[in-house]
């Protein structure tokens, strides 16, 4: 099966499985794990931080930075189609009291900066929330994995600084965002106070992220980690996969931008299939289908049925997802799978 749902599917290499049997631990918890501390200590070298914190996911990483950065009633500002906005079940203000007050995203995943502009603008009046947090996301998932330029980063940046709040910034792909842009994980996040990445989707690793900041601040989110029941005890069977992710996977994510530009330059050659332009392709493919949602269920039926798994987006759009695991040739075979399904679905 040719699973293009996700990079999220990848599994551990066999170096990782045998990093994590032959790991060294301690108890996290108290401090001790001695491969938890090496990675936190590679994470943040890597994004120019202080300090580094391991958690199990993405969004626990995006959560324990928000309610660290957040007092209750005020307000973080979020990109409106953002991860944290859409897929986080609302935890901040769930759990946070944190108003999670939407922007609009520009097609390329950017923020409107006049909308930012209003929002940091609100007046320091006892009827309104005050804003405490600016989120941004790169590389942006809603928005075809679009890298988000440097210029634009520093220009949200200069705004919350203006205003005296903190930028925190949701990289869980933030490795393919530093090759699409040919620049390196530490400038991206130079912009920033915080920022997150995960290991568990190009990386590879079967589970975890990291939330980098300053000394200060990652000594709070232990507080807030522990909070929402992250803290881990051996947690270097986690750590050592991630060592060996930092060390051996990030330069051969340039392979999966590859292969999905040749997917999605397949995929535009099939009729009834309308790929979605990104002007700088990471490893997503985003492509609507013509026809209704019935339509578009069947597709994906005859995708799967000739081997091929893609991921419902909306009622006639699709994402398809290159990873490590996905080969040149399984893209040949996904776009010969498409060009057949679309002529079983939509053809006359």
């Amino acid at each position: 099966m040719i699973d293009l749902r996700s990079d999220t599917v990848t599994l551990p290499t066999p170096e990782m499985r045998q990093a994590i049997a032959r790991a060294e631990l301690g108890d996290d918890v108290y401090g001790e794990d001695p491969s938890v501390n090496r990675l936190e200590a590679m994470a943040a070298s890597m994004m120019g931080k202080e300090a580094a914190i391991l958690v199990p996911s993405g969004t626990m990483g995006n959560l324990a930075a928000m309610l660290t950065h957040c007092a209750r009633g005020t307000k973080a500002i979020v990109g409106s189609q953002s991860h944290t906005n859409l897929y986080e079940a609302g935890g901040a203000s769930a759990l946070g009291g944190i108003v999670l007050t939407a922007v609009a995203n520009t097609d390329d995943g950017e923020i409107d900066t006049h909308e930012l502009a209003r929002e940091l603008g609100t007046p320091a009046d006892d009827h309104f929330a005050q804003p405490s947090l600016v989120v941004i996301e790169n590389t942006h998932n809603r928005c075809g994995g679009a890298p988000i330029k440097l210029s634009h980063t520093a220009e949200v940046a200069a705004a919350a600084r203006r205003r005296k709040i903190p930028l925190h910034l949701d990289g869980a792909r933030i490795f393919n965002a530093a090759i699409a842009l040919e620049t390196t994980p530490k400038e991206i996040a130079s912009h920033a106070e915080t920022v997150s990445f995960c290991l568990s989707k190009g990386l590879g690793c079967p589970v975890g992220s990291l939330l980098c900041g300053s000394r200060e601040f990652i000594a709070r989110a232990h507080r807030t980690r522990k909070v929402l029941g992250g803290g881990m005890r051996q947690a270097g069977i986690i750590a050592a996969a991630g060592i060996v992710a930092l060390t051996t996977m990030v330069d051969r994510l340039a392979e999966d931008h590859q292969n999905a530009r040749a997917l999605a330059q397949g995929f535009a050659l099939v009729a009834g299939l309308n790929v979605r332009a990104v002007a700088n392709r990471t490893n997503m493919v985003v492509f609507d289908v013509d026809g209704d949602a019935d339509a578009s269920r069947r597709f994906a039926a005859a995708m799967k049925e000739r081997g091929v798994l893609i991921s419902p987006r909306e009622a006639t759009s699709f994402r398809a997802v290159t990873h490590n695991g996905i080969s040149r040739a399984d893209v040949d075979r996904a776009v010969a799978a498409a060009a057949q399904a679309a002529g079983e679905v939509f053809g006359d």
